[in-house]
């Protein structure tokens, strides 16, 4: 090997490399660093090496990565050994050595391209494969453009696998578990291939641009959705989900990648927005990025960059919509992730919102982000990328239009909604929810929101994109809202309610006239999917009485279980209207609530002491509070160190009133805090998760 230069081995010393490199999870047996820090790797020789400071001299390494290594391109790069290395490139320093090894510091510059890397040892006109290694963001290193500075923040938002994924209504935020997985067997592999593919579709057949973070973000947002690419996931907006999974009863995004890979990537059936949001924290905390998933409420989707929502009734109260027309949604999830923002100015640094989920837009692609979190709070609409996609999603005003018999229509009074509501994310170590609106928007009704809104209505209109983001080709005819308002009207219900519930509704009208007022009421329960369409035809009941003045009428009404229950989507959301028409003008008041559905209780119970490697048992609950029995019911029950892989228990009947209790064994394999999801599916039921996290002692 090379005039005195037998190579015997290479230890890559992968234990303690991958220890000091956060990635032990990632791989006992492969070789994952993190770029901007140093590895050592001990090459051994079959016999001693002498004058080793002349070998020196004639020997170098090699890094390549991509099917092309180009010195031109960064993506090959020879450099020598010495006795000291250089932290901001490329470098190797000799640690230690003797006649029989030499221990060498490898140093990988911060701005490395990510990938997968071969380590070659050239020593004058022989070349030796020392060993391949995976090389990752640093968000411990501070000359990565992801470097973040807080400890508790980099174990949450890189290094824990277990999240939760809000959902629900603004006043009813509901928890689901997701199980992230991206340490997972293979999943660092298939997030490469995953970037393969999509930079592929782009046209692009080499990697350096794999140093830059914005690249990767939007090379795996277009890969989401097959909508971009032939991307991992078909978004499904309806209840029918042929040859697929429901999107409700994915728990984690390990089989949904895994499943992608195995069908030679072929988009997996279904994803909605949360899965979406899922798998993309999944994939960049994989490759090192630091990632949360965020939930808003009344969330305005595919504005076209308008801050002018509408909605449409007809005059009993049905929701009126069009499969690509601007609309309200009751939730939306999308990601955060944290970088630097070279290609900006400093100040929009830090977090940086991404959706992958579909949405039409005027021009560019499908998905949205990277974001600045500060340029939409401030209305700085021109900053790349999409800041005036999100800016408008979450502060779009919703008008609520009525349409006469006749096509006419006319605006509502008191329907106005307002979006971005109770933005959400996972604390910090901790199963909390974060309220973390004040990032997206100053507090409302503040001299600092109208300054934003106004600069940046003056922005998106210079721009010439406010166009209205309604399709309609109803007739309008223009009236003045600002017209004395003869009537009140006040809709009160519950926030959530439980399955087998009928609905109460309360809605109060008061007559502020010196004249009584004849009027007409239309109360309305109508079930929707978490996008705004509707499931079914409304349930409704109308009133007629006359208010005299100054006079007040409270009205009680229930919408029964029996009409609802055949009815609900999977997201178990209703929308309540109340519709008041003051027969002596033309004026219509209106007012809606969106309520959750919850289902049955599912509870999960751990015995007091468990230990790592003796087997236990958890009990798992269910409770039938419907007056009918719950027919085929299937359980699925996960836990990442508690479970290997999903459990399926058929269950049958659980008849009405009773309690049907399950033993699951199980033997943990890893110490520490442990989480066990279950998922229950039945004829009258799809969705009904339930989590709880317990600690495992170390044997």
């Amino acid at each position: 090997m090379g005039q005195g230069l037998s190579i015997k081995n290479c230890d890559l010393k992968i234990k303690m490399n991958n220890n000091n490199h956060h990635t032990e999870e990632i791989s006992t047996e492969r070789l994952m660093v993190r770029r901007g820090q140093p590895f050592t790797i001990t090459v051994s020789f079959s016999t001693p090496t002498h004058s080793y400071l002349q070998q020196l001299k004639r020997t170098f390494l090699t890094v390549q990565t991509g099917p092309h290594p180009s010195k031109a391109n960064g993506t090959q790069v020879e450099f020598p050994i010495s006795r000291l290395a250089d932290q901001k490139q490329w470098s190797a320093a000799l640690e230690e050595q003797d006649p029989f090894f030499w221990i060498i510091s490898v140093n990988t510059p911060a701005n490395a391209p990510i990938g997968q890397y071969t380590l070659i040892l050239h020593a004058s006109k022989s070349y030796c494969h020392l060993g391949n290694f995976t090389l990752l963001f640093n968000p411990w290193c501070q000359d990565d453009e992801v470097f973040l500075p807080n400890e508790a923040q980099r174990q949450e938002y890189i290094l824990n696998q277990e999240g939760i994924i809000y959902w629900g209504t603004e006043n009813a935020v509901l928890a689901q578990p997701w199980d992230f997985s991206q340490f997972d067997k293979d999943i660092v592999d298939i997030c490469f291939t995953l970037l393969d593919v999509g930079e592929r579709h782009q046209r692009r057949k080499d990697h350096p641009q794999r140093q830059d973070p914005v690249h990767i973000c939007r090379t795996v947002a277009a890969m989401l959705n097959c909508d971009e690419f032939r991307g991992i996931l078909t978004e499904c907006g309806t209840r029918q989900y042929y040859n697929g999974t429901p999107p409700s009863q994915w728990l984690g995004s390990s089989p949904i990648l895994q499943q992608w890979v195995a069908s030679q990537c072929k988009p997996v059936r279904y994803g909605q927005c949360w899965v979406f949001a899922a798998v993309m924290c999944s994939v960049l905390r994989c490759l090192g990025l630091p990632t949360r998933v965020v939930t808003g409420f009344t969330w305005a989707h595919n504005t076209n960059s308008s801050l002018n929502v509408d909605e449409y009734y007809d005059e009993d109260g049905t929701l009126l919509t069009q499969d690509n027309s601007a609309r309200i949604w009751t939730f939306h999830v999308w990601n955060e992730c944290w970088m630097a923002r070279a290609d900006l100015l400093p100040e929009y640094s830090g977090w940086q919102a991404l959706d992958a989920t579909c949405q039409e837009k005027s021009k560019g692609s499908s998905f949205c982000g990277p974001a600045p979190v500060k340029a939409i709070k401030e209305g700085d609409t021109e900053v790349d990328y999409d800041v005036c996609n999100f800016f408008t999603a979450i502060n779009a005003k919703c008008q609520v239009w009525i349409q006469k018999a006749d096509n006419i229509l006319k605006p509502a009074l008191g329907g106005t909604k307002y979006t971005g509501n109770n933005i959400s994310t996972k604390s910090v170590g901790s199963e909390r929810c974060e309220d973390i609106t004040h990032n997206y928007k100053y507090p409302e009704g503040s001299l600092q929101e109208k300054e934003v809104l106004d600069k940046a209505y003056r922005k998106i209109k210079k721009l010439g994109t406010a166009s209205s983001s309604s399709k309609t080709q109803l007739s309008c005819i223009p009236t003045a809202l600002e017209d004395p308002v003869n009537l009140f009207m006040h809709l009160q219900s519950k926030s959530s309610l439980s399955l087998g519930q009928d609905v109460p509704i309360s809605i109060e009208v008061f007559n502020h006239t010196g004249e009584e007022k004849a009027t007409h009421l239309v109360v309305g329960a109508q079930s929707l999917h978490y996008n705004g369409v509707p499931v079914s035809q409304p349930w409704k009941e109308e009133f007629h009485f006359i208010l005299k003045s100054n006079e007040a009428n409270n009205v009680q009404v229930f919408v029964p279980y029996s009409w609802y229950r055949r009815e609900l989507g999977e997201n178990h959301l209703l929308r309540l209207t109340a519709m008041l028409r003051d027969e002596d003008s033309f004026y219509t008041y209106f007012a809606q609530e969106e309520i959750s559905v919850c289902n049955p209780s599912l509870t999960i119970e751990f015995p007091d002491n468990m230990v790592q490697y003796q087997p236990s048992t958890a009990k798992i609950s269910l409770l039938n509070p419907l007056t009918e029995p719950l027919e085929k019911c299937v359980l699925v029950v996960a836990g990442r160190g508690l479970i290997y892989r999903q459990r399926k228990y058929r269950l049958g009947s659980v008849q009405p009133k009773r309690t049907q209790e399950l033993q699951i064994p199980f033997t943990p394999t890893h110490p520490g805090p442990r989480r066990l999801t279950a998922l229950l599916t039945c004829l009258q039921l799809q969705n009904l998760k339930n989590y709880k996290t317990t600690n495992i002692a170390a044997a």
